[in-house]
């Protein structure tokens, strides 16, 4: 189980990398809402490059949920081991009160 989650948190933070440079190398005028209605661009790949670059964002972000929901599953605590049962034990081993365990003295009474 341990290589599966190595294997997916390599793939994870590459995806996350690609997604991000990907981002940032969109043009803002003619892949946004806008570029609908105003028609082609003028780009390095053509006028199918929004197209192209939408739809490889697209599944770069399907990808990236994806693998998180799957590391999320991988990580997960079975049962009773989560965080619940852990502040149920703490709770249950404490044997004195978080009030008196303070630093300073106890007030003096005149």
């Amino acid at each position: 189980m341990e290589i599966l989650s190595v294997v997916l948190l390599v793939v994870f933070i590459f995806i996350a990398i690609l997604l991000i440079l990907l981002v940032l190398v969109q043009n803002e005028e003619g892949d946004s809402l806008g570029g609908i209605f105003a028609g082609g661009s003028s780009s390095a790949f053509g006028s199918r490059s929004g197209n192209v670059l939408t739809r490889t964002t697209s599944i770069l972000g399907a990808l990236f949920l994806t693998l998180s929901l799957g590391l999320a599953l991988v990580h997960r605590t079975p049962g009773e081991r989560g965080v619940e049962a852990a502040g149920r034990q703490q709770a249950a081993n404490q044997d004195t009160d978080w009030q008196l365990d303070s630093a300073d003295p106890a007030p003096v009474e005149e």
